[in-house]
């Protein structure tokens, strides 16, 4: 496809929290015309579709009428954001329908899994976008290049907080995979894709301070060590739940001096009285903190499709290698031992 094409034609699986931010900026998009929204709550779908003022031309289909996606040749790219274990299956019908696929973390359950989709995509030439948004956030990019440019000297230290907020819902955590492979996952790619390295070992402490967490067999406080070949170490603190807001913050620190991320605020107004400064609150939630995020982050995928851009920016071995790591840090935080990666063989994906 050339870009000389006006518009790509999309179709969104899901109106979840994802899906509800995908599907504003698909219509918000000029190079984009959506075609049609499936969603397996037929009922759900068709409000959000009155409630977005959709046009009458797309139409709103549930999950067991996907076929008439998959069959239009209009459709150049398909967005995921249906729940985690349905993602393998669309994304490989998707790449063997000719068309590109954008999709939520994680591709697959399984590495081995997440390997076949890639394959899929060599295999029928479409790209697969795997949705890691925080690269595309302009204040983690720009980090990323002063540190490529030496504006800090040698790279000694990084460090990532991501505090969530509100706590999700149960049945958000039910399916979510657990907090690595959900939440852990971003700030793992974002850390190896800023410093451009892959830890040599992990070492992971973390508890369940929430009932309904632990007996999910999972934990919502965790703090992540990593060190890198160059002698970098990383640091990454994560929460399911922080009370005064969404918490994400980077710093990173080198011989000549310090780089930093601070959260962002709907305003910077301070104001003082005699009880002292009082200002605005960080932002409420992810699709606040990253909303330019996402919105470059679906420009991104449209733009290969049209050709625009060549080639997608979260690589098959990039995508295998956070899979991985998250596996390796949640081993970790299980058995309560460093984890050497060169040795590391674990499949699973949770």
């Amino acid at each position: 496809m050339t870009s000389e094409r006006r518009k790509a034609g999309l179709a969104i699986f899901g109106l979840g929290r994802a899906g509800r931010i995908h599907l504003a900026n698909i219509l918000s998009l000029r190079k984009a015309h959506l075609r049609y929204i499936v969603e397996e709550n037929l009922q759900h779908g068709q409000a959000v579709a009155r409630e977005y003022m959709v046009n009458d031309d797309v139409k709103v289909i549930s999950s067991k009428d996907a076929d008439q996606v998959f069959n239009d040749s209009n459709v150049d790219g398909i967005v995921i954001c249906t729940p985690t274990d349905l993602h393998e299956n669309l994304v490989r019908r998707g790449l063997k329908s000719d068309k590109a696929v954008f999709c939520e973390k994680p591709i697959a359950g399984t590495k081995e899994n997440v390997a076949a989709c890639y394959a899929d995509a060599e295999k029928y030439g479409q790209p697969l976008l795997c949705a890691f948004n925080r690269r595309f956030d302009p204040s983690i990019s720009l980090m990323r290049q002063r540190l490529a440019e030496g504006a800090i000297g040698e790279l000694q230290c990084i460090k990532t907080c991501s505090r969530d907020a509100p706590f999700p819902p149960k049945e958000y955590l039910r399916i979510s995979g657990g907090i690595f492979h959900d939440c852990g996952v971003h700030d793992i790619d974002a850390i190896c894709w800023t410093i451009g390295e892959y830890p040599v070992s992990v070492f992971t402490q973390a508890h369940a301070f929430h009932k309904e967490i632990a007996d999910l067999n999972d934990v919502d406080q965790v703090i992540i060590v990593m060190k890198f070949p160059s002698g970098c170490i990383a640091s990454i603190d994560l929460s399911r739940h922080a009370v005064y807001g969404y918490d994400q913050r980077m710093e990173i620190f080198g011989s000549n001096g310090m780089l930093e991320q601070q959260n962002k605020v709907p305003t910077s107004v301070v104001c003082h009285g005699v009880l002292g400064a009082c200002k605005n609150p960080i932002e409420a939630s992810f699709p606040q903190r990253y909303r330019e995020a996402y919105e470059l982050e679906l420009e991104h995928f449209v733009n290969v499709i049209l050709g625009i851009e060549k080639e997608i920016l979260v690589k098959k071995e990039e995508t295998l290698q956070v899979c991985r790591l998250a596996s390796a840090c949640e081993e970790s935080y299980r058995t309560g031992k460093q984890i050497f990666m060169s040795s590391f063989e674990n499949g699973a994906n949770h």
